[in-house]
């Protein structure tokens, strides 16, 4: 009888379906992809898979459920899971399409991803997620409830122009916007104070924002929004993977001389985190002398003011990253080396 070593539910995660693949390694270390399945990504879903992986799993051995950080669209599910006891491994996208590159596939779909990552599983030793820290979950709640805040006001903003550039304006639809707009500023600024408070109550983590929020351009809230989105940075091992994780990685695509595609950033990652990285770049090739100076060496590159200053969004998230660990202030004389070989898309 062949005894069982691992058993491994692999999971390619999308906005409204998870596409699950199991599998398992034997005691002569050979690896078996055996069962394949749909879910729809919502409660329902969830159990029905628990149902399923139990029906077709040695209930002797351990499952381990892994999948792809997905922007948010894995959170509810890692969240269930654990809560119901099961063992979940959540992997950065860096690692599975580098992973993936490996393998002998042909062709990319969302079934053979789900097998690669189970694969991928199966082969490596993952560590167990654990949820993220009530601090750091508070935190990401308010800091997107404040994005959606702003993009209403902004909303609110450009009606109230196009209706005041009308010929004949209305009194009380100005009026009604005027009122929204300033709804959207009274709540923008309790969720600040609600933000404020909830770093006052830990120094250690007050202390480690402030040191970070001493890069040009990043402030308090940009900090903020980066530990939120990433539980201070507990997946990410290194700056490529931080850079992974936000979208801002850069992706090529070349086989041989008759495919040759134009690098670009990936997009992939979580959306929070790379619009967080917007505004400081500009801020910082602004205001800051060394920022400057690289992001006009980019342009004079290639000539396209968009991709350097996507470099330098990369860059500060990477410095962030830095800073938030060694928790270090920032320091021009040794973190700018690094910038002359940004890559750029």
């Amino acid at each position: 009888m062949t005894n069982i070593l691992k058993q491994v539910v692999g999971i390619d995660v999308a906005q409204d379906e998870l596409v699950v693949s199991l599998g398992r390694m034997d005691q002569n270390v050979q690896i078996t992809i055996y069962a394949f399945k749909q879910f729809a990504n919502k409660l329902s879903g969830f159990k029905e898979l628990e149902k399923w992986v139990k029906k077709h799993t040695d209930q002797q051995v351990t499952v381990r459920y892994v999948m792809e950080a997905t922007g948010i669209y894995h959170e509810k599910l890692a969240y269930y899971l654990t809560d119901q006891g099961h063992e979940v491994s959540i992997v950065l996208p860096n690692k599975i399409s580098n992973y993936m590159r490996t393998l002998d596939t042909k062709t990319v779909t969302d079934k053979t991803a789900s097998q690669a990552i189970c694969q991928f599983g199966l082969e490596r030793k993952h560590e167990v997620w654990q949820q993220p820290k009530k601090i750091f979950r508070d935190l990401k709640q308010l800091t997107r409830e404040r994005d959606q805040i702003i993009a209403e006001r902004t909303v609110s903003k450009n009606q109230l122009h196009a209706e005041q550039a009308e010929a004949f304006p209305n009194d009380k639809s100005i009026s009604r916007l005027k009122q929204r707009i300033q709804l959207c500023n009274s709540q923008e600024k309790e969720i600040k104070e609600d933000i404020a408070a909830i770093i006052k109550q830990d120094k250690e983590l007050a202390e480690r924002i402030t040191n970070v929020a001493t890069i040009p351009g990043v402030g308090k809230l940009t900090v903020v929004i980066c530990i939120a989105e990433t539980n201070g940075f507990d997946l990410v091992e290194n700056k490529r993977q931080v850079t992974s994780y936000g979208g801002l990685d850069v992706e090529e695509k070349e086989s041989g001389t008759s495919v040759k595609k134009k690098p670009k950033i990936s997009k992939k990652g979580n959306r929070h985190l790379r619009k967080a990285m917007h505004m400081p770049a500009l801020t910082a090739i602004r205001y800051d002398d060394r920022f400057r100076a690289i992001y006009a060496r980019l342009v004079s590159k290639h000539g396209i003011k968009m991709k350097a200053a996507v470099a330098i969004q990369r860059r500060l998230l990477e410095l962030i990253y830095t800073l938030w660990k060694t928790n270090e202030k920032y320091e021009k004389n040794h973190i700018h080396q690094s910038i002359e070989n940004t890559q750029v898309v």
